[in-house]
C-alpha cells in the first residue's frame, strides 16, 4: 500500500463503535471507516474482534478491556488516548449496554479526553421492535439475577413500572425466569427473541406459561432478550379520573391533561378531555 493509499489518521480521543450482533453485514460504513483509521482497539475478547477485522481487512493492535480490567489497565487506555485515537468495542452490539466500558468514558470525559460515539446495532432495540409489545416508553434493566430470590425481587420491584421491561437472558435460565414472571406478574405479555439477525432468528410471543411450555420442549439456544408487557391498565373509576384530572390541570393545558390521564388509566381521551374542559368550568 502506498502511502496516498492509507486512511489519515483521526485525531486523539476516545471512539466507541457498535459492532453486529451477528451478522457481519450489519457493521455501518462509518464504523468500519474509524477502525481503518484508529490507532488501537480495546475490547472484550481479542479472538472475536479479531475475526471481524479479518472480515473487514483491517489490521490494528487489539488491547483486552473486559470484565476483569482494573484501574491499571484503564490508565494505560487513558494514557494512550491523550495522543492516538482508541476505539472501544465489546464482542457484540453497542459498548457499554450490560459491558464494560462506563468506567472509562467517565474518567476520560472527567480528565478532558474527546469522546466520540458512533450508532449502530443495540440487541434491545432490536427485539423491541420485533415483539409487538409497546416501544413508546421501555426500560433495560440488563440481566435477570441468577438465584430465584433475587429474581423474583427484581420482578417485584419493577411490577409497578409502567412501561415494557427488556432484560437480557441465557438460554439455560429462560425457564426459570419465564416461571418468575408467571407468579410474579401475572396476566403480562412476553416476548422472547433469540439468535437476533442470525440465520436462526426468533421472535415469539405469548404469555410466560406458554413459552415456558414451548421452550421446554424446544430448548433454546443462543443469546436472548426476555420482553414484559406493561401491566395491563385497571378500570379507574370517574372519582379515580377526576382526582388525577385536577391533579394534572394545575399544570397542564386540558388536552395534555387528558392524554396523562389516558395513559395512566386506559380511560378514552375524548371522554376524559370533554370532562377536563368542565372541571375547569368549577
Amino acid at each position: 500500500m502506498n502511502d496516498t493509499d492509507r486512511p489519515e489518521p483521526l485525531s486523539h480521543g476516545l471512539y466507541i463503535v457498535a459492532t453486529p450482533i451477528g451478522n457481519l453485514g450489519d457493521i455501518t460504513l462509518r464504523a468500519k471507516e474509524t477502525l481503518a483509521r484508529c490507532d488501537a482497539v480495546a475490547c472484550e475478547d481479542t479472538r472475536v474482534t479479531a475475526k471481524l477485522l479479518r472480515h473487514l481487512e483491517i489490521s490494528k493492535p487489539l488491547w483486552r478491556y473486559d470484565d476483569h480490567a482494573g484501574e491499571k489497565d484503564r490508565a494505560r487506555l487513558l494514557d494512550a488516548m491523550r495522543s492516538q485515537a482508541v476505539v472501544l468495542v465489546s464482542d457484540a452490539g453497542t459498548p457499554l449496554i450490560s459491558d464494560p466500558g462506563y468506567r472509562l468514558v467517565s474518567e476520560a470525559r472527567a480528565e478532558g479526553i474527546p469522546v466520540t460515539s458512533l450508532p449502530g446495532p443495540s440487541a434491545p432495540i432490536m427485539a423491541l421492535t420485533l415483539s409487538g409489545l409497546p416501544s413508546d416508553r421501555f426500560l433495560f434493566a440488563g440481566f435477570l439475577p441468577n438465584k430465584d430470590k433475587a429474581r423474583r425481587d427484581v420482578l417485584e420491584e419493577l411490577a409497578s413500572v409502567r412501561t415494557t421491561l427488556v432484560f437480557f437472558e441465557t438460554a439455560p435460565r429462560l425457564g426459570k425466569s419465564l416461571e418468575a414472571i408467571g407468579e410474579v406478574l401475572p396476566g403480562r405479555e412476553v416476548a422472547v427473541a433469540r439468535e437476533l439477525t442470525k440465520l436462526y432468528e426468533e421472535c415469539r410471543a405469548g404469555s410466560p406459561e406458554e413459552l415456558a411450555r414451548h421452550y421446554e420442549a424446544n430448548p433454546p439456544r443462543g443469546e436472548i432478550v426476555l420482553l414484559i408487557g406493561p401491566p395491563v391498565a385497571e378500570e379507574a373509576s370517574e372519582a379515580d379520573a377526576d382526582a388525577l384530572l385536577r391533579e394534572a390541570l394545575t399544570t397542564m393545558k386540558a388536552s395534555q391533561a387528558a392524554g396523562q390521564v389516558s395513559k395512566l388509566t386506559g380511560l378514552d381521551r375524548k371522554v376524559l378531555y370533554a370532562r377536563a374542559m368542565e372541571l375547569r368550568g368549577e
